[in-house]
């Protein structure tokens, strides 16, 4: 099998403001829309992020009602204090402060207005195995 993308398909009621949320907080363009559809990438991200609209007929059954519940978006970043600032400075509620694992990662997240979870994490600190 040779993959030549990848992606992940969330649901959630309000496409356009997940949509929004991605292009204007984290730099995402929008590639793709429709009714109940929008697919967002960067070149330098490594996915597609693709939002469906739940209850979509085009879904399977039982799939159609699900959320992206319980799911983060993690994207790893160089300057995970700047982010930080970035967002803060740009209104956007910080739900999980900065926090650093004894592990050696670093992370903070956010939330989209359909409480699609965001992190952005480093692995500065993490030690060489």
């Amino acid at each position: 099998m040779h993959i030549t993308a990848s992606a992940v398909s969330l649901n959630v009621d309000d496409v356009p403001a997940s949509s929004a949320f991605l292009a204007t907080h984290f730099g995402f363009t929008q590639d793709m829309a429709a009714d109940g559809f929008a697919s967002l990438s960067r070149p330098d991200a490594g996915m597609s992020v693709v939002f469906l609209r739940r209850g979509l007929a085009t879904l399977p059954a039982d799939q159609r009602d699900d959320h992206a519940s319980g799911l983060i978006l993690a994207f790893v970043v160089d300057d995970l204090a700047g982010e930080l600032a970035r967002l803060e400075s740009e209104g956007v509620p910080i739900t999980m402060p900065l926090t650093e694992e004894e592990w050696g990662e670093r992370a903070f997240q956010v939330r989209d207005p359909n409480g699609v979870i965001v992190q952005l994490v480093d692995w500065k600190g993490a030690a060489a195995g």
